[in-house]
C-alpha cells in the first residue's frame, strides 16, 4: 500500500513539473506578403511563417477584410509582426479585430496593431499602392 501511495505521489509530482514547462510564454514574429484593394469594402489576402524563440515554425495564410471610408489598391512585401507572448503558437491562430486610418502614394510604409482577447499583434511594412481612408474589420490567421 505505502508502495502505490509513493508511486501516485510521484507521478503527480511528474505531472506538475511537466504542466510548470509547458507554461513557459514564448517570443513569435510574423513576416508576410500581402495585397489587396479597397472601395468601401477592403479586403487583402497574402502569406507568412510564424517563428518563435523555442524553435516551432508555421506557415500561414492571412486574410483582412472590413468596411468603412477606405478607397485604394495595395502590396505589402516584407511585412513584419511582432505578437504579445504566448504559451503555444496555436494561440496565434484565428480571427483579430482590426482598425485604422491610412494614407499612402505609390510608395508608402503603415503600422497598425491587432488583437485577439489577450493577444496581440503589432503589424509594420512596406509596400506600393495609392489607398486613403479609415477602415476597421477583421484580420485573420490560418494555418496554411
Amino acid at each position: 500500500m505505502k508502495k502505490s501511495i509513493g508511486v501516485l505521489g510521484l507521478g503527480l509530482l511528474l505531472g506538475f513539473i511537466a504542466n510548470g514547462a509547458s507554461a513557459a510564454s514564448i517570443d513569435c514574429e510574423l513576416r508576410f506578403n500581402m495585397s489587396g484593394w479597397s472601395a468601401f469594402y477592403k479586403t487583402a489576402s497574402g502569406s507568412g511563417t510564424i517563428s518563435c524563440n523555442n524553435g516551432h515554425s508555421l506557415k500561414v495564410n492571412i486574410r483582412a477584410k472590413g468596411g468603412g471610408l477606405t478607397f485604394g489598391k495595395q502590396r505589402i512585401n516584407d511585412g513584419r509582426g511582432k505578437f504579445s507572448e504566448v504559451h503555444n503558437i496555436k494561440d496565434l491562430l484565428g480571427t483579430y479585430a482590426s482598425g485604422g486610418a491610412h494614407a499612402g502614394a505609390i510608395k508608402s510604409s503603415a503600422a497598425s496593431v491587432v488583437t485577439k482577447g489577450d493577444v496581440s499583434l503589432a503589424l509594420a511594412g512596406t509596400g506600393e499602392g495609392i489607398d486613403i481612408g479609415i477602415d476597421f474589420g477583421k484580420f485573420v490567421i490560418s494555418r496554411r
